[in-house]
């Protein structure tokens, strides 16, 4: 059977980061997103905007490109932002705590693919390429889980 799946375009940077907003209250500790696109693709721009929205005062939202996993105290639980675009292994993931905070931290982890045997069964793809045109993006969301399927449908309704 195929894993369900919707798409959607985003016409700008504030469609992009509204969508984020609308989506953060619905989250809870357990929830993981896993955001794949190329450089640019705009998936940094969307973690940025659903973490500020989930804080009490928004603050600056850093890339952890570098840092690899920032971590954030929210009313909604603690939420761990994580760029793995510099890792080269999945045993990487769990040195820094990844498969712990899957379970106890709303996630956000920037190039999946590197998590490989680690990613979760239970997590919202969302994919992120460029639309037709200017700051546009195309996305599209996958899951399995049962847990997002009336919560896109929110999102796309």
């Amino acid at each position: 059977m195929t894993p369900p799946r919707a798409e959607l375009t985003l016409p700008s940077p504030d469609a992009t980061c509204a969508l984020a907003a609308r989506l953060a209250p619905r989250l809870t500790p357990g929830d993981v997103l896993l955001l794949s696109g190329g450089i640019g693709a705009g998936k940094t721009h969307f973690a940025r905007c659903l973490i500020q929205s989930l804080q009490e005062m928004p603050e600056d939202v850093p890339s952890p490109t570098f840092t690899l996993v920032q971590v954030y105290d929210t009313p909604a639980g603690e939420l761990w932002h994580a760029d793995l675009y510099r890792l080269s292994d999945p045993d990487q993931c769990v040195e820094l705590g990844l498969a712990d905070a899957f379970e106890t931290a709303i996630c956000l982890v920037e190039w999946p693919d590197r998590l490989q045997d680690l990613t979760p069964s239970t997590a919202l793809s969302l994919s992120f390429d460029a639309g037709s045109a200017d700051e546009s993006r195309q996305l599209s969301l996958d899951w399995s889980d049962p847990r997002w399927d009336g919560l896109v449908a929110e999102l796309l309704a």
